[in-house]
């Protein structure tokens, strides 16, 4: 395979891996780092990519795998989810400090999760993955994940009627 089909293959998902170690790694940089990380692993893997049924899932698993092992080497466990697009951009002034404050208590909940929570709603809520392509990269069977989500959304939920009915966190 030369570099265009190399590109032509990776391009359609490679903002995904980037969105992805962002959300686990925090910082712009390592996430560019982790991304260019995961495409030269990929470029080395280039003969034998075709034997794989996902190149996206490898490489997401990769993505993931890389991102939990600087994350585990450093210690860190800052993992932030900035969602750019939720605010509605015809909303008012009040709708969008009202739905930025929001975004900030379900930030803020998210990052009280459990580190597998976490990444099961990024991939699902933020990401849109489907539960068999999730299950292949986090090694988990679907039911698992499922009961996971669950779990999570319940969380958030009921953290955030707390601090809509109370005011507190």
């Amino acid at each position: 395979m030369n570099q265009t089909e190399f590109m032509q293959l990776v391009n359609p998902f490679k903002d995904k891996l980037f969105r992805v170690a962002k959300r686990l790694l925090v910082s712009t940089e390592e996430a560019e780092d982790a991304t260019q990380e995961i495409l030269v692993k990929l470029w080395n893997k280039n003969e034998g990519l075709e034997e794989y049924n996902s190149v996206e899932a490898l490489a997401m698993t990769m993505t993931k795998n890389y991102c939990l092992d600087q994350l585990k080497s450093k210690r860190a466990n800052n993992m932030r989810i900035v969602h750019n697009n939720f605010t509605d951009r015809e909303a008012g002034l009040h709708q969008k400090v009202e739905d930025s404050d929001t975004w900030n208590w379900v930030e803020k909940i998210m990052n009280d999760l459990p580190e597998q929570q976490r990444l099961i709603v990024q991939m699902r809520d933020i990401e849109e993955m489907e539960f068999e392509e999730m299950a292949q990269i986090l090694d988990m069977n679907e039911q698992a994940i499922r009961t996971a989500l669950s779990r999570a959304r319940k969380t958030i939920r009921e953290r955030m009627i707390k601090t809509h009915h109370y005011g507190i966190g």
